[in-house]
């Protein structure tokens, strides 16, 4: 009798510890997805004050760009496509689907930039425009925080998916939930760059 109450204790000992072993394997996989939601957070701060930018740094061209009206409109519809896909990352920042989509548009949307900078170019009154140069600046500043927060993120995201896909985690990440997060990369050299912005 005593031998079978030495054996329930030490299975009990072996389940606690088990559960406890469990505990901290889930706590340490919802610490890291917490951080990288946090990392796409600081993100989602910097865009959206580029995506407010935009509008003045278009309707301060649209009075010299007459002519250039399929330009501007360019970059309005890449900003608002850029907008939504935005709006879907910051609700679930480990939906792959949503930041791919982001990735996309955020692409489409330096490209529309880059464009517009360089017909302004071709336009020295606008060149020359004191509230151009502050958007300029602004956005240029903007473009480096945006790149720093998505270091950030990536370093977050990677972090994650390591320790979900490492032993012994890897044997409850699926079973918990916890699916791996897509890194917020631009796809070419060119995409990595801020868009010029220089006048």
């Amino acid at each position: 009798m005593v031998i079978l109450g030495g054996v329930i204790v030490v299975l009990v000992l072996m389940v606690f510890v088990m559960a406890l072993w469990i505990m901290s394997i889930y706590n340490r996989l919802v610490a890291l997805r917490e951080r990288h939601k946090n990392g796409f957070a600081q993100i989602d701060v910097q865009l959206k004050r580029r995506y407010d930018l935009i509008p003045n740094l278009v309707n301060t061209a649209k009075g010299y760009m007459k002519h250039e009206s399929e330009t501007l409109e360019a970059v309005v519809a890449a900003r608002n496509a850029a907008y939504t896909a935005e709006q879907k990352v910051a609700g679930d920042p480990s939906n792959p689907a949503a930041m791919r989509d982001l990735v996309g548009a955020e692409s489409q949307l330096g490209g529309a930039l880059s464009r517009l900078m360089a017909v302004a170019e071709a336009y020295p009154d606008l060149k020359a425009n004191e509230n151009m140069l502050s958007l300029q600046e602004e956005l240029t500043s903007t473009e480096n925080k945006v790149a720093f927060a998505r270091q950030g993120f990536n370093d977050a995201v990677t972090q994650y998916n390591t320790q979900r896909e490492q032993f012994p985690a890897v044997l409850f990440s699926g079973m918990f939930g916890f699916q791996a997060a897509e890194l917020f990369e631009l796809s070419n050299e060119k995409e990595r760059e801020a868009p010029a912005v220089s006048f």
